[in-house]
């Protein structure tokens, strides 16, 4: 979690100081402004690919988790018919 605020923090002074570099640049303002929402565009592309990247990372994470709890609970369930079976078995 800490990694994907340092990239978002990352992103967002990359963002942050295009949009200065931009904005104090000489030129035509409608230039200016075509500039401004090209990067804006590159920033929300950029954006939802790594919100998929997140998202695919939980996605593999709970189904590894999920996983691993199928796999606990059959164990459970084979130790508790073994028990089960142990303790049939004495009281013959």
């Amino acid at each position: 979690m800490n990694t994907g605020r340092v990239v978002l923090g990352f992103l967002a002074g990359i963002a942050t100081g295009a949009l200065f570099g931009v904005l104090f640049a000489p030129g035509k303002g409608s230039s200016t402004r075509r500039k401004i929402a090209h990067g804006g565009e590159e920033y929300l592309n950029d954006m939802a690919e790594k919100f998929d990247d997140f998202i695919d990372g939980v996605t593999k994470k709970f189904e590894s988790v999920k996983d691993e709890a199928v796999r606990l609970t059959e164990n459970g369930k084979t130790k508790v018919d073994a028990a089960e079976n142990k303790f049939a078995a004495n009281i013959k």
